[in-house]
């Protein structure tokens, strides 16, 4: 059952710590627009492509300038590889580094700490033509391209996520179909594509932490999808153990790969993507995102947005999980809901910021909050169909006019009281 935010009384807001980041999040396919990589051609659900998508690669100083009427003091954001390197080792392209160098000038300008991703869920076409991180020579490369990558960037960069959610990447394109190259149920591709990503991040961390200019400073981690999987019923054998090949399949491999034995001190943070959870009933996974018929999943009982079952409870109990694990502070890199019913959004949020102000308050050391996504954009396999954004953007006007949503004026009140 979902349970219900309890307000406040005037005059004593629930304070987060002085120097928590509030922020919000975005990808480079899902918003820049004008870009080449295995999406560019891919065609969504809906009919939409990436082309033009929100057109930030014109326009990122705009918004940053919303960003600014946020509240939000911190940006998590990528660069796209493939705008900076047309071949294996060949130098950065000049202009498109310049570009993006502008935008990280303009953030700090604004008091905006950005949080670079390296990589999430694209590649140049050069590496998806030899098998893209199926094979072992894209990990050589990657960090050729990290290497000059933080040179050029000459210090102005802390927090880095070399991989966002290599999980849902490799499961998404290698198990379900959902994402280039659309392969299915190619367990040994997952498994490889998990294992080289995880010793790409080892390699690229000591990299960041060395060679960067200020780089005792650099903070480095993944950004980690924790999904919870359950039986609808629980003495369900078979839904069990559905739920079980999943839970280690999707997290306890992807996590172990990535920080377990050798790899526990690549990382200097943790990165949590947290959204809710999957339960399954008769092998069917009872999700929106699945196909599960919404009005189905209401007699069921179930809260969920357009995506997947909300379940704020668990996102202390994977908080307190992480820090009895590794003892390392933890970023929620990602938190969000899509849906256009705003009040349910709203909702939706203060009841996870109530767990997670309850962990912190346990002792868990979360030290900033990401909501994604800071504009409605192209949600990949999903196009423009599922509405995530604090900002709207009309995508049938040419111009992609931006416009606050009543969830962006909620969200920046607490950014401003840093309470709730």
């Amino acid at each position: 059952m979902e349970t219900i935010a309890t307000p406040s009384q005037p005059g004593n807001p629930r304070k987060f710590p002085e120097s928590f980041l509030w922020g919000t999040a975005t990808a480079t396919t899902q918003i820049e627009g004008h870009i080449q990589n295995e999406w560019t051609d891919f065609v969504a659900t809906d009919g939409g492509t990436c082309r033009i998508a929100c057109d930030s690669y014109h326009r990122y100083s705009e918004d940053i300038d919303w960003m600014g009427r946020l509240g939000v003091n911190s940006y998590r954001f990528g660069i796209e590889w493939s705008r900076l390197q047309h071949a294996p080792f060949a130098p950065l392209n000049r202009n498109e580094l310049e570009r993006y160098i502008d935008q990280i000038d303009r953030l700090r300008a604004a008091g905006i700490k950005p949080m670079l991703v390296l990589h999430h869920f694209s590649n140049p076409h050069w590496v998806n033509a030899v098998g893209g991180w199926t094979n072992s020579k894209t990990i050589a490369a990657f960090l050729d391209y990290v290497r000059k990558l933080v040179k050029a960037l000459e210090g102005r960069i802390e927090l880095w996520n070399t991989f966002n959610e290599p999980d849902t990447y490799a499961c998404l394109a290698y198990l379900l179909g959902g994402f280039p190259p659309c392969n299915k149920w190619k367990l040994h591709r997952f498994r490889k594509v998990i294992g080289h990503m995880a010793r790409a991040h080892q390699q690229a961390s000591r990299i960041i932490r060395t060679e960067s200019v200020g780089g005792e400073r650099a903070q480095v981690g993944i950004a980690k999808n924790w999904t919870f999987f359950h039986a609808y019923k629980r003495f369900s054998p078979w839904d069990r153990l559905t739920a079980a090949a999943c839970h280690y399949t999707f997290n306890k491999f992807v996590l172990d790969a990535f920080m377990g034995e050798s790899r526990r001190h690549a990382s200097t943070f943790i990165g949590l993507n947290y959204y809710g959870r999957v339960r399954f009933h008769h092998f069917s996974a009872m999700i929106p995102a699945s196909g599960a018929p919404v009005k189905r999943l209401k007699d069921f009982g179930f809260v969920c947005d357009d995506m997947v079952e909300r379940y704020p409870e668990g996102l202390g109990e994977i908080l307190t999980y992480l820090q009895r694990k590794f003892r390392l502070p933890i970023y929620i890199t990602e938190h969000g809901a899509a849906s256009e019913d705003e009040t349910f959004r709203e909702r939706d949020l203060l009841n996870n910021l109530g767990a997670l102000q309850r962990a912190i308050a346990q002792g868990v050391d979360v030290r900033g909050f990401y909501y994604w996504s800071l504009l409605d954009n192209f949600e990949w396999q999903f196009g423009y169909s599922k509405k995530f954004g604090l900002l709207s953007v009309d995508f049938k006007d040419p111009r992609l006019p931006r416009k606050m949503k009543p969830l962006g004026e909620a969200y920046s009140k607490i950014c401003r009281a840093n309470a709730l």
